[in-house]
This record gives C-alpha cells, sequence and structure tokens, in this order.
C-alpha cells in the first residue's frame, strides 16, 4: 500500500515572514510586559532602544522620540519596569520587537537592588573614603593595564599613550572583562602588579557594554583588590554614563579608557611649552623686579643723598635762623625795657634824693639839743643848738628867736 503525502506549501522568505508578520501583529496589538531594563542605548536620532528580560527570557524593545518627552524619569539599566505597547516584526532582519508607547517604574531591578546593598556593605568599611586616595604620579615611567589584550579600550589605551608619551613602557595584564570568571582574574592580576612592583600606575576597565556586562567591576574580589592596590588605579570601565563599584574604590575615575590613558601621560611637548612659558614670565617678573629696585635704589646715590638732605635741612635751617632771629630780637626788646624801666626808678630815685633838693640851695637843720629835724619853727625854742647841712659841709647856730606861722 502507497502512502500519499501532501507537499508543503512553498513560501519565499519575504512571504513566510509577512504571513509572521501579520500573525504576530494582529495577535499583539496592545501588551502590558513587566520585566527588567537592560542595554538601555540612546540613539542620536533621539530613539531609545533597550532590552526587556526576567530570569527566563528577554525581547528587544524600541521607544521612538516623541513617546520619550512624556516620561517622568530617566530610564536606566536594572530598573523594574512596566511597558505598554504593540509587537512588531522587523522582515529586513526576521526578528521581532516591541514598540514601546509607554512605560512607567514598577520597582528596583534585582541586579541594581544588590550593587547598592554591596555598596552601603563596602562604603561602611571605609573602602570608598577619600582619605584612602592615592595621588596619581603625572609622569609614569610603567603604566599597567589590566583588560581584555583583544579589546578595543586597550588599543585606544596604547595609541594615546604613544601619541603623547614617548619611550612609556606599558604593561598589559591580560583578565576577561566579562562573564563569571573575569572578577577573580581581574583581581588577580591587580594583585600580581602589586606584588612585583610591576607599574607606577594601573588602568582597570574595558569598553561599553550592558550593566551584565559591566557586573565583574562592581564584584566585591575586584573592589576590594583596587581598595588594597599599593599602587595607585585608574578605573576606566564602560561610558561616561557607565558607573560601577571599582569607581569608587579606585584612587581616580576616569570617563573611559581613553580618558584614563591621558589622565596617567602629559603631553612632552605640552609640559615643554608649559616650562619654556613658565620660564619667560619668570624672567620678566625677575627684570621687572630689578628695574624696580633700580629705580628704587637711584635716589640713594651719594650726590642724590647730598641734594635730598640738603633739600630737607634747608627748611629747617631756615626756621632755625627765623627762630634765633626773633630769640634775639625778643631779648633786646627785653633788654630794652628793663634798661627804660631802670632809667626812670633811677630818675625817681635822683629826683626824690635829698642830696637833689641840696644841690637846689636847700639846706637840713637838725636841732642837736633835741636830736631831731626842724621842718617847723615850733620844733626849735631860743638857745637851742642847730646844726644847718648844705650841700657841702657843716654849719653850727644857736636859735636867738622863734616865730610861729608862715
Amino acid at each position: 500500500m502507497q502512502s500519499s503525502r501532501i507537499a508543503p506549501q512553498k513560501y519565499s522568505v519575504s512571504e513566510l515572514t509577512g504571513l509572521i508578520q501579520t500573525s504576530l501583529e494582529n495577535a499583539f496589538p496592545s501588551v502590558l510586559v513587566e520585566g527588567e531594563l537592560s542595554n538601555c542605548r540612546p540613539s542620536s536620532t533621539g530613539h531609545l532602544y533597550f532590552s526587556l528580560k526576567d530570569p527566563g527570557a528577554k525581547i528587544d524593545a524600541v521607544m521612538f522620540k516623541n513617546r520619550i518627552s512624556s516620561l517622568n524619569f530617566e530610564p536606566r539599566d536594572g530598573m523594574l519596569l512596566r511597558v505598554r505597547g504593540r509587537i512588531s516584526v522587523y522582515p529586513q532582519r526576521g526578528n521581532y520587537q516591541l514598540i514601546c508607547e509607554g512605560m512607567e517604574l514598577a520597582g528596583t531591578g534585582d541586579i541594581l537592588a544588590m550593587l547598592e546593598k554591596r555598596k552601603q556593605a563596602l562604603a561602611a568599611e571605609g573602602l570608598f573614603d577619600r582619605e584612602r586616595k592615592k595621588p596619581v604620579p603625572r609622569f609614569p615611567e610603567t603604566v599597567g593595564v589590566v583588560s581584555s589584550p583583544t579589546g578595543a579600550a586597550v588599543q585606544d589605551i596604547l595609541n594615546i599613550l604613544r601619541r603623547r608619551t614617548e619611550g612609556i613602557r606599558v604593561i598589559i595584564f591580560p583578565a576577561p572583562v566579562q562573564g563569571a570568571d573575569a572578577a577573580p582574574i581581574i583581581a588577580r592580576r591587580i594583585e600580581q602588579a602589586n606584588q612585583w612592583r610591576l607599574a607606577d600606575v594601573l588602568i582597570v576597565g574595558r569598553g561599553g557594554g550592558s550593566l551584565e556586562d559591566l557586573l565583574p567591576f562592581s564584584e566585591e574580589v575586584v573592589v576590594r583588590a583596587i581598595a588594597d592596590s599599593e599602587i595607585p588605579v585608574v578605573s576606566a570601565v564602560g561610558h561616561e554614563i557607565d558607573n560601577t563599584l571599582s569607581d569608587l574604590a579606585a584612587d581616580l575615575r576616569a570617563p573611559t579608557p581613553s580618558a584614563a590613558a591621558e589622565l596617567v601621560s602629559s603631553q612632552r611637548r605640552e609640559v615643554l611649552g608649559t616650562i619654556e612659558f613658565l620660564t619667560r614670565e619668570m624672567a620678566n617678573h625677575i627684570r621687572s623686579r630689578i628695574e624696580r629696585a633700580r629705580l628704587l635704589v637711584k635716589p640713594f646715590r651719594l650726590e642724590d643723598l647730598e641734594l635730598r638732605f640738603r633739600a630737607i635741612l634747608q627748611p629747617v635751617l631756615v626756621r632755625l635762623d627765623d627762630a634765633k632771629e626773633f630769640l634775639i630780637k625778643t631779648l633786646q626788646d627785653r633788654v630794652a625795657g628793663f634798661r627804660r624801666r631802670l632809667e626812670l626808678i633811677r630818675l625817681g630815685l635822683e629826683t626824690g634824693s635829698p642830696l637833689a633838693v641840696l644841690e637846689r640851695g636847700f639846706s637840713m637843720v637838725v636841732n642837736e639839743t633835741r636830736g631831731a629835724p626842724v621842718r617847723r619853727a615850733a620844733d626849735a625854742r631860743p638857745g637851742d643848738r642847730l646844726c644847718i647841712r648844705p650841700l657841702e659841709g657843716r654849719i653850727t647856730a644857736v636859735t636867738e628867736a622863734v616865730t610861729n606861722g608862715k
């Protein structure tokens, strides 16, 4: 007995994809999906591409620019979201995605919650304290790089170091940068660099990736290795918006691996140019100070000092001469005044002197009998012996008669 088979209908790829597209889009015109946000990638056009996942599956999604403006929060990896939208098939790639019409927070994602708990525990131990930070040398001779040797991050670091600083030595410490085995190997490489003191500064990092890809750099073993490193560590994990616990433990955080290479190196030309500029500035400053000092000292030359001294002394001498002349004139006036007073006194004395009276022809009469001057006729009696004293000589007489009255 011969069995009959029905031949399957033949479809072109476009026809089959079109049927799948119609079936899915018609079957799921509106869905509400809850999951953890992952691999969030804003595009240059303003659209937001991301994935939603749970422990068993993952679905790609996109939210167009006109819908993003309605959000009241900034989507970040690890957030637990509730997304409303529709299923769409992209025929050119043969995959499906969720076209997001709106989203809201459904809680904190498990990864972020775990990282926050770990962050708080390590911070309580003081692993992130500023006092633990070591200065990064500006001119290191050897730079160690802990990363994947085949990754683009290492190539960027090498290119920048080669261009900016000639003769600098770079040691690559190979380590996987994602996956379950990455964290212990990264920590071991950091410990080896310190054990043998193989570098002056270490760059620990990788290029960008999803939150899950960057998890090794938030593992406790890596954070502790960075915090315990005696060699200064620069953390350069992902892009500028990415954050890991290694950033907090490192002595310096760089937004990208390329930026880390720039931070640990200095352009020799720039440094030499700066030195030349500072040399010129210093020389100009010294010349200016010398010229200023010369101008300040110039007035103190011997001939200038004599002129300045004379200029200072001349007014004093003039004042001294004026004071001397004033004093002499005052003393002369006082002496002349005293002389006039003495002359008046002398004239007064001479005028009141008895001798002056005698010079005018008068004589003084003394009653020798009574021993008293004769001022009135009654002061003498007949028979009294009188002594008459003219200006010169002496006359003795005897009173014969006394007549009273004028």
